[in-house]
């Protein structure tokens, strides 16, 4: 049975740093796409970075440019998200999602889930 399930959240200060992972099983993630998505606070859940596993190629979301990288562990079949400079905008539940079609940051591609792990960026 495919599965992905979250960990690394927690509460941060502004300005502070969080590693996320997503531990896969079930199926390899070397032929999919696992992106990180986000739902902040009153807000729809967007795209956040995704990795096509492939050819190792990553897109972001214009906000998190330079302050979010996402990577991934072949051997641990996980994959990571590491938030750097984190702002209280950052604050959320990350998920994190496979595709097996093609990587993107549009929900619709994505056919596995986990359940989430909570962000909270606050002083």
């Amino acid at each position: 049975q495919e599965q992905l399930e979250e960990s690394g959240g927690g509460l941060v200060q502004p300005g502070g740093s969080l590693r996320l992972s997503c531990a896969v099983s079930g199926f390899s993630v070397d032929y999919y796409a696992i992106g990180w998505f986000r739902q902040r606070p009153g807000k729809e859940r967007e795209g956040v970075a995704c990795i096509n596993i492939p050819d190792s190629r990553t897109l972001y979301r214009d906000s998190v440019k330079g302050r979010f990288a996402i990577s991934r562990d072949r051997a641990k079949n996980t994959v990571f998200l590491e938030m750097n400079s984190l702002e209280s905008e950052d604050t959320g539940v990350y998920y994190c999602a496979a595709s097996y079609r093609r990587p993107g940051l549009v929900e619709g591609l994505f056919d596995y889930w986990g359940q989430g792990t909570e962000v909270t960026v606050s002083s």
